[in-house]
């Protein structure tokens, strides 16, 4: 049996192209999930009509996970619904890029900073205390290949992917020693249809594929990554 069966999950951004594939993997191992999406429409019974219904899915439909109130409130009903938290997955980020540093808005800095550097500051927040009171726990930060090192016209993504890769070392420093490993995944181009819009010449194949990708992140939820905390982990394809 994996050891994932039983294990409560929350996992943000997960109606997205990689936490649709994290989300249904976890479930195919036995896991309970919450699911966060900031979407108000029904996207969670279309994207798992599987779902619907079951005692171990809880849907968090419409959380702003840029809201600390609504972070709060998002793992309140998870632990009302099943009583501990085991992993907390932050897939959700966004992207955007096409302007120098000087000329980029601050509207488009504030967007990018918030959506990928908090919503991982405040579910961090929220959710360690209950994983130090239980005395385990393992979160899991999508960062991305920009955080590594600044490229032109990507200045407010690399930073906002660099804060997170900063958030994960810190939070790993600082909870280790209560049985919680922190760590965070780079991934490169993620072959999706939106990426493949934007890029339609690309060699797709040499892209890392969504299933890949998650794959790494349930190594990291696992017990066999027991001994890791505050690794930045490449998953790149082959680009």
């Amino acid at each position: 049996m994996s050891d994932l069966a039983d294990k409560v999950f929350l996992v943000t951004g997960a109606t997205g192209n990689l936490g649709r594939v994290v989300a249904k993997t976890l479930q195919q191992q036995g896991a309970r999930l919450s699911l966060a999406d900031r979407s108000a429409e029904k996207r969670f019974e279309s994207t798992f009509p599987e779902m619907v219904g079951s005692p171990a899915c809880y849907f968090a439909h419409a959380t702003d996970l840029t809201d600390p109130d609504a972070v709060a409130h998002l793992v309140e009903h998870t632990l009302q619904q099943f009583g501990r938290i085991d992993g907390l997955i932050n897939v959700v980020g966004g992207y955007r890029a096409g302007t120098p540093v000087h000329e980029t808005p601050v509207e488009t800095w504030d967007f990018l900073m918030n959506l990928n550097a908090r919503t991982v500051f405040l579910t961090c927040r929220a959710v360690v205390p209950q994983m130090i009171a239980q005395g385990s726990g393992k979160i899991v930060n999508v960062g991305a290949r920009a955080a590594l090192a600044g490229r032109k016209n990507m200045g407010a993504y690399s930073a906002a992917k660099t804060a997170v890769v900063r958030l994960t070392e810190s939070i790993a420093a600082e909870v280790k020693r209560y049985g919680i490993n922190t760590n965070c995944v780079l991934p490169g181009t993620i072959d999706t249809p939106p990426n493949r819009e934007a890029m339609p010449n690309a060699d797709y194949s040499r892209w890392v594929q969504p299933e890949a990708l998650a794959d790494v992140i349930l190594f990291l939820v696992s017990d066999a990554a027991r001994a890791i905390h505050g690794a930045a982990i490449p998953v790149y394809g082959l680009s």
